[in-house]
């Protein structure tokens, strides 16, 4: 088989989710760089890529597989170990719930597209932008970390005692946290998975600052 291609940028919180999946997975992959703040994603070469003209996007040498939930599982797939999802139906509910509050209910109001409008259309500066980031991470912070306290089953990570797909996409998002200013001792079992998950290489490896094009 031949190596996967990773469309993605260093700080973008779909491809980092990604990239730790892929991490997990022991999956190797070529990683091509797609700069967004120079909007490399709006070329017609990688439009031709991704129509949608987002990134991330695998390359798996037999399609280009986009949207990250849609990657993620289709990695769980193709390549069931390490699992990234529980082998009950009730488990993988419970991590695909904590995961949706990241990928539908945080991300996406606050991605590049979104801030970018904030800032052009509505004349919105860095402390407007980081307060509103703010607003969406705390709230679905605190519903995460309710579930959290709420399980008592789970052991030093999101769901149990391995990583998995909430994993994926938590991480990430305390990144982002960190880069809007947004003071994350509200959140102690978060910071504590933060923490468990620093120690794994599968999570450094895919840090932000970790990759080629960190600027």
């Amino acid at each position: 088989m031949s190596t996967m291609k990773l469309h993605n940028f260093w700080r973008s919180g779909t491809s980092h989710r990604t990239r730790i999946a892929l991490n997990l997975k022991g999956l190797g992959y070529e990683y091509i760089a797609v700069h967004l703040g120079k909007e490399a994603h709006l070329t017609d070469a990688f439009k031709a890529v991704n129509p949608q003209q987002l990134v991330p996007a695998l390359d798996t040498g037999e399609q280009v597989l986009i949207q990250s939930p849609a990657i993620l599982e289709w990695l769980e797939e193709q390549y069931p170990a390490p699992a990234l999802l529980p082998a009950d139906a009730d488990g993988r509910a419970r991590v695909r719930a904590l995961a949706a509050i990241v990928g539908c209910d945080i991300h996406p109001i606050n991605n590049r597209r979104i801030l970018e409008t904030l800032r052009k259309t509505f004349g919105a500066d860095e402390a407007a932008i980081n307060a509103w980031c703010g607003t969406w991470i705390g709230a679905g912070f605190d519903a995460y970390e309710a579930l959290l306290a709420a399980d008592a089953q789970r052991g030093s990570f999101s769901f149990g005692d391995t990583p998995t797909l909430a994993d994926c996409y938590l991480i990430p998002q305390v990144e982002s946290a960190r880069r809007f200013k947004v003071d994350l001792s509200r959140w102690p079992l978060i910071s504590a998975i933060d923490a468990a998950c620093a120690e794994l290489d599968a999570f450094r490896r895919a840090a932000p600052a970790a990759q080629p094009d960190a600027a």
